[in-house]
């Protein structure tokens, strides 16, 4: 199983993907980490967009369902839209379909669509989803894709493909996996800090800001490993799960 690791969603090259192809998208502030709780918190689906505009049209066009608008705008709330934290909108998603706008999350996952398999992963989810990977692997390459953010690196998603990875080698074996030089580094900055995903979090210029936000309680839930048995993934245009036992580990 070949595995590579793209630093931020500007790397993926649309053009070369298909049926073999593979990506598990990482947002872990917030964006994959929000879709994965929503669904577990009973979200019916949710829909990506790329802009406030587009997921408004989506809403008008839904009218006869229920739905939750959520997003933010670099980092900024947007008129009529439901910041985008994952514990705030615990209470509002059941039942719903989530429509939901973000800077770099579901601008990376639209980017991925045309892959075999798009897989959304955060700390919370990635053992389910690391389960589900190995399970349906048919030869095809994997590639993991940190979101980043206006085309620059971010260690929170580095650290989550790290952690997918570790995952991903207890569901295999480990020595099933042919491992680029990318991927490697994930693996190995997660194993130096495995036990400090808090910490790693907070410490990051998107953890800042959301700390000074006053959002502690939020980056607190995301932190935490496999909280959540669902795999979610992008089925047509909606993220929808299969989930596991428990979908939510209150």
């Amino acid at each position: 199983m070949k595995v590579h690791v793209l630093l931020k969603k500007e790397e993926l090259d649309e053009a070369l993907l298909d049926a073999s192809k593979t990506v598990v998208v990482f947002d872990i502030l917030l964006a994959t980490s929000t879709i994965s709780a929503c669904l577990s918190f009973g979200a019916r689906a949710v829909v990506p967009a790329e802009t406030a505009e587009e997921a408004q049209l989506i809403a008008q066009k839904r009218q006869d369902e229920a739905v939750c608008l959520a997003g933010e705008s670099n980092g900024l709330p947007i008129t009529g839209f439901v910041y985008p934290l994952p514990l705030a909108l615990q209470h509002e998603v059941k039942g719903k379909t989530l429509i939901l706008v973000t800077t770099n999350g579901t601008v990376a996952i639209r980017k991925a669509a045309k892959a075999g398999k798009v897989w959304i992963a955060s700390l919370l989810n990635s053992e389910t989803v690391a389960r589900k990977v190995s399970e349906e692997y048919k030869d095809e390459t994997i590639l993991l894709v940190c979101a980043g953010s206006n085309n620059k690196f971010c260690l929170e998603d580095f650290y989550g493909a790290g952690y997918f990875l570790s995952q991903l080698a207890v569901k295999t074996g480990g020595a099933a996996l042919e491992l680029t030089d990318s991927a490697r580094a994930a693996n190995l900055f997660y194993e130096s800090q495995s036990s400090n995903s808090l910490s790693i979090l907070k410490n990051t210029r998107v953890g800042e800001s959301l700390m000074n936000m006053e959002f502690e309680r939020e980056l607190h839930f995301v932190s935490q490993k496999s909280l959540i048995e669902t795999a979610t993934y992008l089925f047509e245009n909606e993220i929808v799960c299969d989930s596991f036992v428990s979908a939510y580990r209150s």
